[in-house]
């Protein structure tokens, strides 16, 4: 099966700025987490606008998948296999990259992970596994990479975080915390890549459509789920901004209208956003 644009991601491709596609054309960017969700939709993206893509991730049938196609295509795009929470796995991985691609110009951090639940039912590896993906994982590849980035010339490094990165949210106890951790190392990052001339930018989508999100369904509060109603907005989506938003030096990229509405809502008016999710709480709770 092969694995390729969205339809979605095809439309957008055909509308990015000049500006946008040069920047990635020709450019070595290595994606964790590229096999599958945001990761495939950015890996492939990025590919059509001429990149060169190293994809880390963990070795299964996503990474297999992706590993065949890039045999059997004449592609720029190499596979390479680690956990993203062992150091020397990565480490590897980013020198293997290195000696197939040559040097790094761009870091783009998608592998993450979430499982929703109470948080008394939540157990203390659930809190390490997801600082170990989510905040340790983006850490050791930003680490491996950056001698590279630093060497060249309008090196960026992408992280997605979350809108929950932002909000923290019911059932997210394991979550939510792992995603301030990672906007806060971007904003670290930030101030003292800058004057280097090594861009940072940190991504905050929504719910997005996406295998993991399907699989949080197993464990999901009923209240997080009327937090979160509504329609998720596609990995597509998610991965357009963020190759926008990187090309341009953003800050910090939120990839939908809902999303920046709530962002503002959180800076601004927090008290009046933390009513109305008591009262979703409430509700929830008061009809079981």
């Amino acid at each position: 099966m092969s694995i390729s644009l969205s339809t979605e991601s095809t439309r957008a491709l055909s509308t990015l700025p000049a500006e946008v596609t040069d920047y990635w054309a020709g450019r070595h960017v290595v994606v964790t987490g590229g096999s599958s969700g945001i990761g495939l939709e950015v890996t492939e993206l990025a590919l059509a606008m001429g990149a060169r893509v190293s994809v880390v991730a963990l070795e299964d049938h996503a990474l297999r998948r992706l590993s065949e196609e890039a045999d059997q295509q004449n592609r720029p795009l190499a596979v390479f296999a680690a956990d993203v929470t062992r150091k020397e796995q990565v480490g590897a991985a980013v020198d293997a990259a290195r000696a197939r691609h040559g040097a790094i110009g761009a870091v783009i951090v998608c592998a993450g992970i979430a499982k929703p639940d109470y948080f008394d039912r939540l157990v203390d590896a659930d809190f390490t596994r997801h600082m170990e993906v989510n905040y340790f994982g983006a850490l050791h590849a930003i680490r491996a990479a950056l001698p590279d980035l630093d060497a060249g010339t309008g090196s960026s490094i992408t992280v997605i975080s979350s809108l929950a990165g932002v909000l923290p949210c019911f059932g997210y106890g394991a979550y939510s915390p792992s995603k301030f951790a990672v906007r806060a190392l971007c904003e670290v990052l930030r101030q003292e890549l800058k004057p280097r001339g090594i861009t940072v930018t940190v991504v905050l989508p929504p719910d997005v459509d996406t295998p993991q999100l399907a699989a949080e369904a197993a464990t999901k509060p009923p209240e997080l789920r009327a937090l979160s109603a509504g329609t998720p907005i596609s990995a597509g989506e998610v991965a357009h901004a963020l190759l926008i938003g990187a090309a341009r030096g953003r800050a910090t990229v939120v990839p939908s209208p809902a999303a920046r509405l709530t962002r503002w809502l959180a800076g601004v008016v927090p008290g009046l956003l933390a009513w109305v999710m008591d009262r979703r709480i409430a509700r929830v709770q008061r009809n079981r």
